[in-house]
């Protein structure tokens, strides 16, 4: 039995924690409790050093990266990398959270939504949506809790990074924190249901080397406790190509080819500490 401090990831259901009360943040999809589960972490570079706490300005981010859809559930693979969906958006900027410990690149014509340290819990709770109004990632920090690992699932990897720029000093003996698109369950099911389900963000787990795994958990360290950067892969969030009659994880295969995924993908990727890299532009306030 596998005891882990972390935060379930899931399908369906609203994040724990704070919720936000100065602004219209929404829930990622992600559920917690004593559930079985499995952790989160990833590889970024890119600039943010000059953006005010609680800002976006324009700058660079990570580079992309040309990625494949994964194997089907039941096999285990070290990396995947899906094809690329043609160019990332151009024109970026870079938020950094309002405690100034975090940043991140993101689409300019996507939109960051922040409380500014109004969660009543403590931590950061901010939201991205994209140009259409639809929540494509969420950031969670001061976020944990205890859970075990019980039944295992089928084991689907669709896209895996390292992100290096996120490993705590002395954690050496811990497994680094990557970037994952990865599934659970069956791979017939039409809908997202537990267990079958599929998330996007950043893990700590080691890399799963047979065909079933614990429930998807999707969580890194950062003080004082935990975060995650990332959201349940949802249909009707993420645009898929494809009939709707596909099962819901060959859909989100077909997602991981898509121009909107490698933004995602660029934008979590880019997650690294404030003042890691350079920035030469005025910061701006993000938009409302």
């Amino acid at each position: 039995m596998l005891t882990l401090t972390a935060l379930l990831l899931a399908g369906c259901g609203p994040v724990p924690g704070p919720s936000a009360t100065g602004g219209s943040a929404t829930t990622p999809g992600a559920t917690t409790g004593t559930t079985p589960a499995t952790v989160p972490p990833g590889n970024s570079t890119g600039a943010g050093a000059g953006a005010e706490p609680g800002t976006a300005s324009p700058g660079p981010s990570s580079g992309t990266a040309d990625n494949s859809p994964g194997t089907s559930p039941g096999t285990a693979t070290a990396a995947s990398s899906p094809p690329a969906a043609g160019p990332t958006s151009s024109g970026w900027k870079t938020f950094t959270t309002s405690d100034g410990t975090l940043s991140f690149d993101y689409p300019a014509a996507w939109t960051v939504k922040d409380p500014a340290g109004e969660a009543p819990l403590g931590g950061e709770f901010v939201d991205v949506l994209n140009a259409a109004g639809k929540q494509m990632a969420a950031l969670r920090t001061n976020v944990v809790t205890g859970s075990e690992c019980g039944d295992q699932q089928p084991y689907l990897l669709i896209d895996s990074e390292p992100m290096q720029a996120l490993t705590e000093p002395g954690a050496a003996d811990q497994s680094g924190p990557r970037y994952v698109f990865e599934g659970r369950g069956d791979d017939k099911a039409a809908k997202a249901s537990p267990p079958t389900y599929a998330s996007y963000g950043i893990t700590m787990m080691p890399e799963v080397t047979g065909p079933t795994s614990c429930p998807l958990f999707q969580l890194f360290l950062w003080p004082p406790s935990g975060a995650l950067f990332g959201q349940a892969y949802d249909p009707a969030k993420n645009a898929t190509p494809g009939g709707p009659g596909l099962p819901y994880l060959e859909k989100a295969k077909l997602y991981a080819t898509t121009a909107e995924y490698q933004d995602v993908r660029k934008m979590i990727t880019s997650l690294r500490p404030a003042g890691s890299g350079s920035e030469t532009s005025t910061a701006t306030k993000p938009a409302p």
